[in-house]
């Protein structure tokens, strides 16, 4: 009787692990409609106990209830707490309570803390509901990985996300600022890319990428967009000094539709540039600088289209922003 006990009890334990939301990734999946939503939080920079960290908390929910996304994107620069695990508790409980998917890309402010850069991803590993992956370990950086956006109606790949590490700091004595994509990156984009294409039955598989730095184009794109702009600039384009071609890669490959990323927090614009939208996330944080009020931005796809829909939800609920992404529609102005 005593061995059965036991047994009975290992196997509900095997149980727990297998089918835990932990152990398995969810298949993303257009819903009846053909519609798929995403929120991007971004440079939220949340310390554990702090008044205006309590905002950032506050805008979550209130973004979460009203948009209900299908997959919730962090681009970096998301806890800084000396507690980390303490931190990345707090911030994704939200999401887990109400059985959001989501996933990490990371910034350059994510290993300043009591976690190594290497050691961040790997520590949220088994949190339930995460979908991030460390990524090959031949390819630089930590978190280089896809995600792909099922049919409704089938198993079949129908979109693509690309999550990259824009990595931290520069690494070469006498150029100062930022980090930046590596070959093995960028190499590793063109043949996820290549492989999705042929596939997709040599058709470039509709996608967007997300990462924390800007590339150095969101600084032309802005130049051309700005006497008509779509969201504000109120500071410099934070790039690296060296353009090492990703999104010339990007353009070659013909798949990525627009980039989405961080790290300026008082920029919030969408400039297309050669009919790729680069896109700022809005500013999510609460306890660092930055003048614009928190809040999230909300991206919706349609399965079949190659096109997006974008938007801003601020914390308070206001909608702002508005922006729709057409194939060989809005571009800049030649």
């Amino acid at each position: 009787m005593i061995r059965l006990v036991k047994l009975c009890f290992l196997v509900s334990v095997l149980n727990i692990f297998i089918f835990s939301p932990a152990a398995a990734k969810t298949t993303l999946k257009f819903n009846n409609k053909g519609k798929f939503k995403i929120v991007q939080f971004t440079d939220m920079h949340f310390r554990c106990n702090t008044p205006k960290s309590k905002l950032v908390l506050q805008m979550m929910n209130e973004v979460l209830d009203t948009e209900k996304p299908d997959l919730v994107i962090f681009t970096g620069d998301i806890v800084s707490s000396d507690t980390l695990l303490k931190g990345w508790n707090i911030v994704t409980k939200p999401l887990i309570d109400r059985a959001i998917p989501w996933a990490v890309t990371i910034g350059n402010h994510d290993d300043e803390h009591d976690k190594k850069r290497e050691e961040i991803l790997p520590l949220i590993e088994k949190f339930p509901y995460n979908q991030t992956k460390v990524g090959p370990k031949s390819v630089y950086g930590y978190g280089n990985y896809t995600l792909s956006v099922k049919s409704a109606n089938s198993n079949i790949d129908a979109f693509l996300l690309y999550c990259m590490d824009s990595n931290n700091y520069s690494t070469i004595k006498g150029i100062k600022g930022y980090g930046w994509f590596r070959n093995s990156q960028i190499n590793w984009y063109k043949q996820t890319s290549d492989s999705f294409t042929k596939k997709n039955n040599g058709t470039p598989m509709s996608s967007l990428a997300f990462f924390h730095i800007p590339l150095f184009e969101y600084i032309e794109a802005w130049e051309k967009n700005q006497l008509n702009p779509i969201g504000v600039k109120n500071e410099k384009v934070c790039s690296p000094k060296i353009n090492t071609g990703m999104y010339a890669c990007m353009l070659q490959q013909g798949d990525i539709m627009g980039t989405f990323v961080g790290h300026d927090h008082d920029n919030n614009y969408v400039a297309p540039l050669h009919n790729i939208a680069l896109v700022y996330g809005r500013f999510s944080g609460g306890d660092t600088y930055g003048k614009l009020i928190n809040g999230a931005r909300v991206i919706e796809l349609e399965e079949g289209k190659r096109e997006f829909t974008t938007w801003v939800r601020l914390r308070g609920g206001e909608k702002i922003d508005l922006y729709k992404f057409v194939k060989d529609g809005l571009d800049e102005k030649e």
